[in-house]
């Protein structure tokens, strides 16, 4: 097996995963598999994604910081990429399904390969069941949807036309007996009319993050988060980055406290930085 691909057998695969009827066989994983005690949660939509639905994505994922939730997508074009980038930065574990095997060769879109990257650098996953070499070809979509409707609690359809492949992922949300979630759109929008179908056969309103927290049975917190409330993963080494710095500090003062090997202390902060920890502006690195 290729470095850094493993291959999950039945036993292995998340939870979730096991109890729909059409569960792989076997799973291909680039990655860290998150903790199946996090709520994971889809976000697909349109390819062709409307600044609108740009908008509510991001504004969505990013009342979702701190939680310990966990958003999956397909990686491809429009809903998909803005919904990793989106839980990239606001420090959330994100797992990609593209419709391909999982060697970079393969990796489908190619155009994506850099953003997938960043998911595997901030801890998060790539999942598929395509042998490793399988290039993209039109059936695989219809089965990655299977995989990500099973892997999650809910699945949040931000925007859909009427034929959308994303009304395929719904179905299977519903037959699953999963939570489908739908953000309204404009009923002048095309990319809306999918979405639509599915709220007057009861899906959902999502109108805030809160309507998300709620779906998923949480309960918003009140006041400012503590850090391990906002991230119960946190290395030693993290730990260390953020306690030194529980006053922001220059990055030259930083690398002189932590008396690391300056490329291993580089890659930490800008690992730090990809998942959300810290930020650095104008030299001073501070807690984000």
């Amino acid at each position: 097996m290729e470095d850094g691909l493993i291959a999950l057998s039945p036993d292995q695969l998340p939870p979730l995963l096991k109890e729909i009827p059409d569960r792989p066989k076997k799973l291909y994983l680039r990655g860290t598999m998150p903790r199946s005690e996090k709520k994971w949660l889809a976000v697909v939509g349109s390819r062709a994604m409307s600044p609108y639905g740009r908008q509510a994505c991001r504004h969505l994922i990013e009342g979702l910081r701190g939680y310990p939730i966990v958003i999956v997508s397909g990686l491809a074009y429009g809903v998909d990429a803005e919904a990793h980038r989106s839980a990239l930065d606001a420090g959330l574990t994100t797992v990609g399904v593209p419709g391909s095997g999982l060697d970079w060769s393969v990796l489908y879109p190619k155009a994506h390969a850099g953003l997938a990257r960043e998911i595997i650098k901030a801890g998060g996953a790539l999942l598929s069941e395509e042998e490793p070499g399988a290039k993209t070809m039109d059936y695989m979509f219809p089965k990655r949807n299977r995989i990500m409707a099973g892997l999650c609690h809910a699945t949040l359809v931000v925007e859909a036309k009427e034929k959308s492949g994303s009304l395929i992922t719904a179905k299977l949300v519903t037959e699953y007996n999963r939570e489908l979630l739908v953000v309204p759109g404009s009923i002048f929008s095309a990319e809306s009319k999918g979405t639509h179908q599915f709220l007057r056969l009861g899906a959902t309103a999502i109108t805030s993050p809160e309507d998300i927290l709620a779906s998923l049975g949480m309960t918003k917190r009140e006041g400012p988060l503590s850090l391990s409330e906002l991230r119960d993963d946190l290395s030693e080494s993290e730990m260390r980055v953020i306690d030194i710095i529980s006053s922001p500090l220059p990055r030259e003062s930083l690398l002189e406290e932590l008396g690391m090997p300056i490329t291993e202390a580089n890659i930490l902060l800008s690992t730090m930085e990809i998942k959300g920890l810290i930020v650095e502006e104008l030299g001073v690195v501070r807690v984000r």
